[in-house]
């Protein structure tokens, strides 16, 4: 039975997997929660314990709420799409105010998150983009960061040779320069904010959903081990499972796409690559663009091109890179970073983006249950702005939100069906 044919009841499929250890330190703050007895109700339920999960969960508890996370596979596992070890965190957006200033707000979040970790999760070493000419997405971005105040620099093609000499710099001609930003560890970063949610009395619980029973006044979900989760809310924060979980709603707004990266290996002992010498960077090329990231934590400089790959289904989809996606990498790096070209492969990931029709996150109640709260969408650039999204959609559980502050292109009502990629 799918989800949008039910009218109280529904199978949930696709949530399955192995508990993941919340002991890092032995100390109070990172021990495992206590699992409470089956009935016991939270205030909120949170589904899905990636980056928007994640943030959603503790901006709720930090309001109040009594939260109670689950996943199935565990925070930032291999099939989320905030698994992996890195992601950009830049407020590059063009002209687009939404999403820089939702991550400008984020920033704050990621360096509170990494002064608390054991070693950073935000490497804010600077972002570069680069072009054959002056793009206008390019020049929108500097007028935008001009106006807001946020650190920006434009670069010509001597200033590129100077500061960065990896660069191959032929056909380049522009370039601007975020000092602020830079990478995100984006696997670390997640499972980091779940043990703080946890030490300050948050409930985080590995469990598989098998079904959802919703009235007006309240939600119970059961999971396949038979426990009963009750919540007065409910928050649906499942990535590239939300079209499976609600194949009427959203089978046909959301689209689950295959994302390759390569990790090269850095010359042994040459600290031009490493995160405080080199970059994240993204390369226009004439439209197809290609992007990268110093070699963080020894595993190499990664590469990959951003553009929409196949379907994929995030619970049988297999996660083995091709030798076409490596041959075209190499190729890019001969012209770009041609020292790196036939450098040998160090490892390779295969993630998700989960994309709504342009790009634009969806943080909106159900159609129907007004108790349960949607929230996804990341379409491969969300990750950076998980604080900034969690205060959102708490404050949209908590009825917090007035109509003068929500924002249109998150509502599930502008989520088309024809894939026309505007969010860059």
């Amino acid at each position: 039975m799918s989800m949008g044919s039910m009218t109280r009841r529904g199978v949930l499929a696709g949530m399955a997997g192995a508990a993941l250890p919340l002991s890092g330190r032995t100390n109070a703050a990172t021990s495992p929660p206590r699992a409470r007895s089956s009935g016991q109700s939270a205030d909120v339920l949170v589904i899905g314990a990636g980056v928007f999960g994640s943030w959603t969960a503790w901006q709720l508890l930090q309001s109040g709420k009594r939260v109670l996370l689950v996943d199935a596979w565990g925070p930032g596992h291999s099939r989320s799409s905030s698994g992996g070890e890195s992601r950009m965190n830049r407020t590059g957006y063009g002209r687009d105010l939404v999403y820089t200033r939702l991550a400008l707000e984020s920033m704050q979040g990621w360096r509170w998150l990494s002064a608390a970790a054991e070693t950073p999760l935000f490497l804010p070493h600077g972002v570069l983009f680069m072009s054959a000419r002056m793009e206008p997405y390019m020049e929108q971005t500097l007028q935008v960061h001009r106006e807001l105040g946020i650190a920006i620099e434009e670069l010509d093609r001597t200033a590129l040779q100077r500061r960065f000499p990896l660069l191959n710099t032929t056909g380049l001609e522009a370039a601007i320069y975020e000092p602020m930003s830079g990478p995100l560890m984006s696997r670390r970063a997640v499972q980091t904010l779940v043990r703080h949610f946890v030490a300050a009395g948050g409930e985080y619980r590995q469990a598989a959903i098998a079904t959802l029973e919703e009235d007006a006044a309240a939600a119970t979900v059961r999971t396949l081990a038979g426990e009963t989760l009750h919540a007065e809310q409910i928050v649906f924060a499942c990535g590239a499972w939300l079209p499976k979980l609600f194949p009427q709603l959203l089978g046909q707004r959301i689209f689950p796409t295959r994302q390759e990266a390569f990790f090269l290996s850095a010359p042994a002992g040459d600290p031009r690559y490493d995160a405080a010498h080199f970059p994240g960077w993204a390369d226009f090329n004439d439209g197809d663009v290609y992007y990268g990231f110093p070699d963080l934590e020894g595993r190499g400089m990664k590469v990959a091109r951003d553009e929409h790959g196949p379907p994929i289904d995030p619970d049988s989809g297999d996660r083995v890179a091709s030798a076409n996606g490596l041959q075209d990498i190499r190729k890019f790096l001969q012209r770009r970073f041609p020292q790196l070209a036939e450098r040998p492969l160090s490892e390779t990931r295969v993630c998700q983006y989960e994309n709504s029709s342009n790009g634009d996150f969806l943080i909106d109640r159900h159609p129907r249950w007004r108790n349960v709260c949607l929230v996804g969408a990341g379409s491969g650039h969300g990750f950076k702005h998980g604080p900034a999204v969690g205060r959102y959609a708490a404050r949209l559980v908590n009825g917090q939100l007035p109509d003068s502050e929500l924002e249109p292109r998150f509502s599930l009502a502008t989520k088309m069906q024809d894939q026309h990629r505007s969010v860059l």
